[in-house]
């Protein structure tokens, strides 16, 4: 498989009481907990390369910048899209944006990822 620039995806969630900073141990307040937007990023990102990637291969996180702008209480709708904005050999940076159901930017940023071989990963951390 080849991976290119322009390769994205969408992800969503509603936030709910696990998702909150008070849940996640981030805050005080029951609202989208920055943890759990980055685990949103993420989980766009991973999806953006599903089916790209060589047999065996996945990637792993290495670098997130976030800005957390907009607070997203229990109940509300939230969607990241990550787009694979560079390849450099095994590295990976993509852009996100996530939003909510009124159109709100909720947060952005980077994340980058490294392709890897999963059995030669998992070895080498001691995994299965």
């Amino acid at each position: 498989m080849v991976l290119r620039q322009g390769l994205r995806s969408e992800v969503s969630l509603v936030v709910g009481d696990g998702d909150t900073a008070v849940a996640l141990g981030s805050g005080d307040v029951p609202v989208l907990g920055t943890p759990r937007l980055v685990a949103l990023a993420e989980e766009a990102t991973v999806e953006a390369v599903r089916g790209h990637l060589g047999a065996g291969e996945t990637t792993v996180g290495t670098r997130v910048e976030v800005r957390h702008l907009a607070a997203s209480p229990v109940g509300a709708r939230v969607t990241a899209e990550a787009e694979l904005e560079e390849v450099d050999g095994a590295r990976l940076v993509f852009r996100f944006a996530a939003t909510d159901e009124r159109g709100a930017v909720v947060g952005e940023g980077r994340v980058e990822r490294v392709v890897v071989d999963r059995a030669r990963f998992l070895a080498r951390v001691g995994g299965q």
